[in-house]
């Protein structure tokens, strides 16, 4: 247990753009420590670390750099209270295997990462250390060289556990929108209902807001998510989604006139202009995305269940493509991308009524 008189003492694993806005919004309440890579912390050891957030939301905040720890290696974690793991989901296994010798066992781990089974993958590699699973439903972005903003509203859920409470207290006294939930597994997979947007606005380059006042684009969303819901029925599980319609309505919602959707959709469209995914950033960083983890999960779940997914097994090359051109990669318009997903699932039909036919007849 935390003693009263102390500050928590909280190790950032992947000081990415999640990381380095939670962690500075947690700085002036915690003892913090950000592990991540040179070209990430050398620009806040100089100039400090500003979040920035909306509305009434938190507003901006200048974290000087002596306020913070900055490190490129884990040792922090010996004697730290809470892990956040924020890498990316196919970094798991590898930063795990770095930290997880320092772990106390008192040390509580949160995995923050997107995918379903990020907190699996590292639980496998600790001894005796607890492990949640958690979640950000809300979007930030790397606006400045040492700025990073929270770009739309949400907050964080995460798995409930016992020893939370002294993580849960400094998140509030930040104004750190932090909020358990005993079902964090519905609340996963709502959020990749919700991030099969990325790969739509990655492909397209266009901003988050304008991206999604596109009804192509959103049309093309909604063939993901319509895939993706009627897999997770078949697994038995219903998604959690932070909007006011189910996770079942969402296809519908996306697919509505633009002028509609505007006034339905408001939750949906409370994004900065400016806005992006953080596949975009990858694809333009030249960094491999987390495609496998969303479209990509979609696909294999539904080959497991004897299901097709063609709209997002089509989304999945399509981004494998854009990886593999960089700069030149293609960005796609909304009708020509719609097309070329409703393409995929006539394919897909097409072959399932011969494999039909072929196994009448045989």
């Amino acid at each position: 247990m935390t003693s009263p008189d102390r500050s928590l003492q909280i190790t950032v694993i992947g000081a990415g753009v999640v990381g380095c806005y939670l962690g500075g919004r947690l700085a002036r309440h915690a003892d913090v420590t950000l592990v991540g890579r040179p070209h990430v912390l050398d620009p806040i050891r100089e100039l400090g670390l500003t979040v920035e957030a909306g509305g009434n939301e938190g507003g901006r905040l200048h974290v000087p750099a002596d306020m913070l720890t900055l490190a490129t290696t884990p040792d922090s974690v010996r004697r730290t209270d809470v892990v956040l793991m924020c890498t990316k989901a196919g970094q798991t296994a590898t930063a795990t295997a770095e930290f997880a010798p320092l772990l106390r066992p008192t040390t509580l781990v949160v995995g923050l990462q997107n995918g379903l089974h990020s907190a699996d993958l590292i639980r496998e590699g600790v001894d005796s250390a607890p492990v949640i699973a958690g979640v950000v439903l809300f979007n930030v972005a790397r606006t400045g060289p040492a700025t990073y903003r929270r770009t739309s509203t949400g907050e964080i859920r995460i798995a409930e556990h016992p020893r939370l409470t002294p993580l849960l207290r400094t998140a509030a006294e930040a104004g750190l929108p932090l909020r358990p939930t005993d079902d964090i597994q519905a609340v996963l997979h709502g959020k990749i209902l919700m991030n099969l947007n990325n790969a739509v606005q990655a492909l397209s380059g266009l901003p988050l807001r304008t991206e999604l006042l596109d009804r192509d684009l959103r049309c093309c969303v909604a063939l993901c998510q319509a895939e993706a819901n009627r897999v997770f029925t078949a697994a038995g599980v219903v998604p959690r989604v932070p909007l006011a319609v189910p996770a079942g309505a969402l296809p519908i919602v996306m697919r509505l006139p633009t002028p509609l959707f505007r006034r339905l959709g408001r939750a949906v469209m409370r994004v900065d202009a400016d806005g992006t995914s953080s596949m975009n950033d990858d694809l333009l960083r030249g960094r491999p995305t987390e495609i496998d983890v969303l479209q990509g999960k979609v696909v294999k779940m539904a080959r497991q269940l004897g299901l097709s997914a063609p709209a997002c097994e089509r989304m999945v090359e399509l981004v494998r493509e854009a990886e593999a051109d960089g700069e030149n990669r293609r960005r796609w318009s909304g009708p020509d991308l719609l097309a070329e997903l409703q393409r995929a699932r006539r394919r897909a039909r097409r072959l399932a009524r011969l494999q039909q036919r072929s196994g009448q007849s045989s």
